[in-house]
C-alpha cells in the first residue's frame, strides 16, 4: 500500500462524499473535481446562497446524470451540529453513512499573540481543530458501531481526510494563534491513523477506515485577503517566497495524493520538504515512498537549522528597526 506503483486507492465513482466547509476555497474545488469522477457529494458551509450556487456548479461538472448532489447549512464547530450532519447525511443517502468525510473548513487570524485578542485563541481551535475532532466523532461512530443486525460485506476503505497547514509542521512569527490548531489535526491524524488497525483486525469484514490530512498551499482566496488584513508586516515579510497555488490546483493535486494512497498529502514541493525533516512515526506511504521521505528528511533537518537561525535574525532586525508592533510605520518607510 502506497508505493509508487499502486492503483487508484481513492474511488469515488458512485460513492458518497460528505465535505465540510464545501461552499469556498478548497472544499468547493474538491467537490466539483469528484464530481467530474463520479462521486454523489454533499457540501456543507454557513452560507446557504453559496451552498446553493456550489451545488448548481456541481451539476454542470457531473460525470453522470444519475449523480447526486445536496447541501446542508451548519457550523461544525459543535459536536451537536456534526451529528446533525452527519444523520442528514445519512437519511439523504438511503440511510447510510457517507463513504467519505473530507474536513475542510476553517479560518485563520494571524496576528501577534500578545495583540491577539483573547477570544480568538479559542475560535482558532473550535474553527480549525474542534471541527474535525467533532466530525470525525461523529462519523466514526456511524461507521464503525452499526446495529448488530447490520449485515457487513467489505468493500473499498472508507476515508476520513483532514486539512491542514504548512504551519503544521513548522510555525513563525504572526501565527502563533493559528498553528497550535493546525499541528493538533495533524496529531489527531496520526493517532486516528493507528487506531483504525483496531477496528480492521477485529472486523475483517467490514471496510477499512483511512486516516489522510491534505496540507494545502497559499490559496488566493478571499479567506486570504481577510488573514491579510489583519496579518502584520513583519510577518507578510517572512512569507516572501511562499508558493502560491490556486484552489483547483490544490484540490487536484490532493486528490492525486490521495489516489496514490498516501496519509499526509503535501500539494507543494516547500511543504513536502519540510514535512519530510518532521515525520517522526507518522505513515511514510510505503517502502520506497518512505525512503525517499527519509533520504530527503535527513537533508532537510540539515537545512532547517540554517532557515530558522535566518528568520531568527530577521524578526530581530525587524524588532531593532521598525518596532516591537510588527509593522512599518509611515515614518520608517521613508
Amino acid at each position: 500500500m502506497g508505493s509508487f506503483l499502486s492503483t487508484n486507492q481513492f474511488p469515488v465513482d458512485g460513492r458518497t462524499v460528505l465535505i465540510t466547509g464545501g461552499s469556498t476555497g478548497l472544499g468547493l474545488s474538491a467537490a466539483r473535481q469528484l464530481a467530474r469522477k463520479g462521486a454523489n457529494v454533499v457540501i456543507v458551509a454557513r452560507t446557504a446562497s453559496k451552498l446553493q450556487d456550489g451545488i448548481e456548479q456541481m451539476k454542470k461538472d457531473a460525470r453522470s446524470p444519475d449523480q447526486r448532489f445536496h447541501h446542508i447549512t451548519a457550523n461544525v464547530t459543535t459536536a451537536a451540529e456534526c451529528s446533525r450532519v452527519v444523520a442528514e447525511t445519512s437519511a439523504w443517502n438511503a440511510d447510510k453513512p457517507p463513504d467519505i468525510v473530507w474536513c475542510c473548513s476553517g479560518s485563520a487570524h494571524p496576528r501577534l499573540f500578545i495583540d491577539t485578542p483573547v477570544n480568538q485563541f479559542q475560535t482558532m481551535m473550535d474553527s480549525n481543530y474542534f471541527s474535525c475532532v467533532y466530525m470525525a466523532h461523529a462519523v466514526l461512530n456511524a461507521w464503525l458501531r452499526p446495529p448488530p443486525t447490520t449485515p457487513h460485506s467489505g468493500g473499498p476503505a472508507r476515508h476520513l481526510i483532514f486539512t491542514g497547514s504548512f504551519v503544521s509542521f513548522f510555525s513563525f512569527a504572526g501565527f502563533t494563534p493559528y498553528s497550535p490548531s493546525k499541528a493538533a489535526i495533524r496529531s489527531l491524524s496520526d493517532s486516528l491513523s493507528q487506531e483504525m488497525n483496531l477496528y480492521a483486525g477485529a472486523n475483517p469484514n467490514v471496510p477499512r477506515v483511512k486516516v489522510h490530512t491534505v496540507f494545502p498551499a497559499t490559496m488566493p482566496t478571499q479567506s486570504l485577503e481577510d488573514e491579510n488584513k489583519v496579518k502584520t508586516d513583519l510577518t507578510k515579510s517572512l512569507e516572501e517566497g511562499d508558493q502560491i497555488l490556486t484552489p483547483d490546483e490544490c484540490a487536484r493535486r490532493a486528490i492525486a495524493g490521495l489516489e496514490s494512497g498516501e496519509e499526509l498529502v503535501a500539494t507543494s514541493t516547500i511543504i513536502r520538504l519540510v514535512m519530510t525533516s518532521v515525520m517522526g512515526g507518522s505513515i511514510r506511504g510505503g517502502f520506497f515512498r518512505g525512503l525517499v521521505n527519509t533520504l530527503i528528511g535527513w537533508v532537510v533537518m540539515v537545512v532547517m537549522v540554517f532557515i530558522r537561525r535566518d528568520m531568527d535574525s530577521k524578526v530581530w532586525k525587524w524588532g531593532q528597526r521598525y518596532g516591537a508592533s510588527g509593522m512599518v510605520s509611515a515614518e520608517k518607510k521613508e
